[in-house]
């Protein structure tokens, strides 16, 4: 029983300590943090109003260019792409698909021709009309050429759940 009460109270001590050790870092840190600010202030009573003025913009500049600089780096990242697919295969593999292929239905009948390169669809998986490769959907797209001969048409098939 005493050994318990110990190791209780050895918890509550270093919690204790923990916190006092936390108050006096957050004071510490509160005033440097105003100190520095005073020292910005003080530092930037000193520059002329132009010179302000030509920062700002050149910081507008340069957060613009790198925003800019920052989506094209995205739009052409193939670690992206895997990562986004992977997920989306991820959440397929957890589906209900037979939930899937009723929510599905409704946009097969107005395919009824098909899918054509341009058409948007849902989950699932388009198989070429041309040479009968495979395409697996995981979530919203736009149909594409196939890859294997390029063809244009394309049959959803139904899901086996």
């Amino acid at each position: 029983m005493k050994k318990e009460q110990s190791d209780v109270q050895g918890v509550y001590q270093k919690l204790q300590d923990w916190l006092e050790n936390t108050k006096d870092n957050e004071v510490r840190s509160i005033i440097e943090v105003v100190e520095q600010a005073k020292a910005i202030l003080h530092a930037a009573e000193q520059i002329p109003e132009q010179q302000v003025k030509q920062f700002i913009a050149n910081l507008k500049y340069d957060l613009s260019d790198f925003y800019q600089q920052y989506q094209a780096d995205v739009k052409h990242s193939v670690y992206l792409d895997v990562l986004n697919e992977s997920l989306w295969a991820n959440l397929a593999q957890i589906t209900d698909k037979s939930q899937v292929e009723w929510t599905e239905l409704m946009d097969d009948f107005q395919h009824q021709d098909g899918y054509h390169v341009g058409d948007y669809v849902g989950f699932g998986q388009l198989q070429c009309q041309t040479c009968q490769h495979c395409v697996t959907y995981n979530h919203a797209n736009v149909v594409t050429e196939c890859i294997s001969c390029g063809g244009k048409d394309f049959q959803r098939l139904s899901l086996t759940p």
